[in-house]
């Protein structure tokens, strides 16, 4: 079978003229060279893909110096540590590797490489669909090299090695993760002995690093559905090595005729819910972790039934610990931190009656991430009866038109008090102290209830009351005209 008999769209005419550069070159050298791997499997799926990978049966560096040279003199990376060579060309990204044979320790993932054929190589790939390729050589240019039986796999969306699965599996464990993160983005179905064979390599994940398993964990998150890969890594006994807190939220009990729900079931839900409209993966974090405080706070309490009092706190503070050992960054964490803690805000407002005190404190704490809130809360209303769900939605959306109209009003997403610290010292000659916070948070929240408008003049007049109260007195030769012109 030939690469052009299958592929029917103009993706292969873009890239012919690099192709063709690299089989001149390859022929100069004297060597082959074969496109290999995930560039080859979206080509016959029909995907889009930004960069090929060359396999040569001699030397990937030595290869791309040619191309290069080919290419006016296109800029080569090589590293050296691994053996490959990576080039630009016509807006694709081109690797070169020499074709090679792998054998593995107990205690790493790093193999110990040897030169080798195509066959080889094809050999240490991962699956069977990763495993394809076409020749470059000018007497069999484009035919498809399928030892394994990749396209058939192709044609029946299935995920399985080229070789036993126990040996794949246990010789590279990240190969687990590939494998579910493949079938989540391609929605294709593991076979049952690959899946039994990570079940019985789970342990290996041990010798991985946290970063890799951590970049794998981020592309199934970004897959069209990323409740496929979660709810695998639930089955092969992985999710409970790699984020113990998602699955602890498994399971129903009941007590007294009374069940709660499966918190696992429903996370996976609002997890798709939230990637059908964004594709924000630092959101996508908050709908998978927004619960995880749920299993740490359950409680069964007669008359009542189960609760999960302050789930949301407690959950937000686990969302830290998450953070240092997937060691995911920082500053996008504590995004997720502060949506998981206000996650149930907006649903509290649905429930309750709509104040525009309440909204103006919900987009005082959102501030300007109240949209990606509102987001993830709607997503979080889920349930069997459609008509509770439909219920829910109309009044959710009245709590939406409600934040609009109060903050095109109000103006107190990310507002700042109109008197300061600073002002409040220099009006009544003191020093930093509790008596400054006092005044503020009494502004502050007279402003959020709508006790004044959010104006100076009215906070000033305000700060006066609030500090005759606590026993202050202006300064005799400071004025407030003074004070306002220096915030001016």
């Amino acid at each position: 079978m030939n690469i052009n008999q299958v592929v029917t769209d103009d993706r292969l005419k873009k890239v012919m003229p690099t192709l063709l550069t690299v089989r001149e070159a390859a022929e100069k050298l004297g060597v082959r060279a074969f496109v290999i791997g995930g560039y080859v499997r979206d080509l016959l799926l029909g995907r889009p893909s930004s960069d090929i990978d060359i396999v040569v049966e001699g030397s990937g560096v030595r290869l791309a110096e040619e191309v290069g040279k080919l290419n006016h003199n296109a800029k080569v990376v090589v590293f050296k540590r691994f053996g490959t060579a990576m080039l630009h060309s016509r807006g694709i990204e081109v690797e070169f590797v020499g074709a090679r044979k792998e054998s593995y320790r107990t205690d790493s993932r790093k193999p110990i490489v040897e030169n080798g054929t195509l066959r080889d190589d094809q050999l240490r790939r991962d699956f069977t669909i990763n495993a394809l390729s076409f020749s470059l050589q000018k007497e069999d240019f484009g035919e498809i090299y399928d030892p394994f039986g990749g396209i058939r796999d192709l044609n029946d969306g299935i995920i399985r090695t080229p070789l036993d699965p126990d040996m794949t599996y246990s010789d590279d464990p990240l190969r687990m993760i590939r494998g579910i993160r493949f079938a989540t983005q391609l929605h294709f179905k593991i076979v049952p002995e690959s899946l039994e064979s990570m079940i019985r390599n789970r342990a290996r994940l041990a010798i991985l690093s946290v970063e890799r398993i951590t970049e794998e964990l981020n592309k199934i998150l970004l897959a069209p559905k990323p409740s496929i890969g979660i709810d695998l890594l639930d089955r092969t006994s992985l999710l409970e090595l790699i984020l113990p807190q998602v699955a602890a939220l498994k399971g129903v009990e009941e007590q007294d005729g009374h069940r709660h729900k499966d918190n696992f079931r429903h996370t996976l839900k609002v997890l798709d819910n939230v990637a059908e409209v964004s594709d924000n993966l630092w959101l996508r974090w908050a709908a998978l972790l927004h619960d995880i405080g749920k299993a740490v706070t359950k409680k069964y309490e007669p008359g009542t039934g189960w609760t999960f009092y302050s789930h949301n706190y407690v959950g937000a503070k686990m969302v830290r610990k998450i953070t240092g050992y997937l060691r995911l960054p920082v500053d996008n964490m504590k995004y997720v931190q502060k949506l998981v803690e206000l996650h149930m805000r907006p649903i509290s407002l649905v429930e309750d009656e709509v104040t525009d005190s309440a909204v103006r404190r919900l987009l005082f704490d959102a501030g300007d991430d109240i949209d990606d809130l509102m987001v993830l809360s709607g997503a979080d209303i889920t349930s069997k009866n459609e008509m509770t769900v439909a219920r829910h939605r109309h009044n959710f959306e009245l709590v939406r038109e409600k934040l609009i109209e109060v903050e095109e009003n109000d103006k107190v997403r990310n507002f700042q008090p109109p008197v300061t610290g600073d002002m409040i010292m220099e009006i009544y000659g003191i020093p930093p102290c509790s008596t400054i916070g006092i005044i503020k948070e009494y502004i502050k929240n007279a402003i959020l209830d709508g006790v004044i408008p959010n104006n100076r003049e009215e906070a000033l007049k305000l700060m006066r009351e609030k500090a005759a109260e606590l026993g202050l007195v202006e300064k005799e030769d400071v004025c407030l005209s003074e004070a306002k012109e220096e915030q001016q």
